[in-house]
């Protein structure tokens, strides 16, 4: 047990030096050089089939969903004056889309795990699923942790027949679930955060290749997002979760129910009889498992999903009066 948590470490630090790297080396590009290949990246859309630029531009409008143009409040902030915040891994992951443009472009921006609208057009990395969300605009921020998976080594017939869940319930919504199965004889399930310690549904840490060992994993909410949807949704085990409450770059809001996922009832009571269901019906858990990898892998593609980032904050621009179309 001691020598696979330090390989999950070991595996998970690697991950984050890979990350520092890869920016460390952008930072070396000249800002000048890169906002001169901006506009043949962005020709480089015509040179995908039809189908891959309908699905690109569907995606762009998704975490872009200005349709007006609108003014910047004051408090805006230029490209030339965005600095190093406390939210490291935010501001890496901003600055290097942001750098593809020139350096006077006012934008404004909020880290974090938003969970509000803000009033004005705001970069964000999470925003409510509802119909009024048009000022949170979308960027893969945080992606070193949002985007952190696991190559899954066990078929889903060989993984154990439970439910499986950790993590820290600092939210009423998950100490209600962890009091709820804790004990129940097809969860293995529990609360890490040091808080619970004493209590029976206290558990320690397991890492994501522990989990993967489990026919079903278990996705809740916290703050916003659940981190651990897309390692999930990336492997062979099947992602039960409620209902999304809020989305990030990943397009929460447009998964489907029992397609993507197993939609679980709000209060999980119907767990058991989702789990049951699906140990008797393995061939529907196998074509949910799927379709949720072919979902993933739209976000694997990194010339993609650069190209993405630049169509995403052209139209921010373009919104806001600061380029043409």
């Amino acid at each position: 047990m001691i020598m696979l948590a330090a390989s999950a470490k070991a595996h998970k630090n690697l991950h984050k030096l890979g990350f520092y790297a890869q920016h460390t080396v952008h930072r070396l590009i000249p800002s000048t050089f890169l906002q001169r290949q901006r506009l043949n990246l962005l020709r480089s859309l015509k040179q995908l089939s039809k189908e891959e630029q309908q699905q690109l531009l569907l995606r762009v409008n998704y975490c872009n969903q200005l349709e007006n143009n609108v003014e910047l409040p004051k408090e805006a902030i230029s490209l030339s004056s965005f600095k190093r915040e406390k939210s490291g891994t935010y501001y890496l992951d901003l600055l290097s889309v942001l750098r593809y443009f020139p350096p006077e472009l006012r934008f404004c921006h909020r880290f974090g795990d938003v969970t509000t609208v803000p009033d004005a057009p705001t970069l964000v990395k999470s925003r409510p699923i509802n119909d009024h969300n048009q000022n949170s605009v979308l960027l893969k921020l945080n992606r070193v942790r949002h985007y952190y998976t696991v190559k899954d080594p066990h078929r889903y017939d060989d993984k154990l027949d439970l439910v499986v869940w950790r993590g820290s319930c600092h939210q009423e919504h998950r100490r209600q679930f962890i009091r709820d199965f804790y004990d129940h004889p097809l969860c293995n399930v529990g609360d890490i955060h040091k808080n619970a310690q004493g209590q029976p549904w206290h558990s320690q840490f397991m890492s994501v290749l522990e989990q993967l060992k489990y026919k079903f994993v278990l996705s809740i909410e916290g703050k916003d997002v659940a981190t651990n949807l897309k390692w999930i949704m990336a492997s062979n085990s099947l992602c039960f979760i409620r209902l999304p409450r809020f989305e990030t770059w990943f397009m929460e809001g447009t998964l489907l129910p029992d397609y993507h996922y197993v939609q679980l009832k709000d209060d999980y009571s119907d767990l058991e009889e989702k789990v049951t269901y699906y140990l008797e019906n393995p061939a529907a858990a196998k074509k949910i498992i799927g379709n949720a990898n072919r979902y993933f892998a739209q976000f694997m593609n990194a010339d993609k999903e650069r190209l993405m980032g630049l169509l995403v904050m052209q139209k921010y621009f373009e919104r806001t009066h600061q380029l043409l179309p």
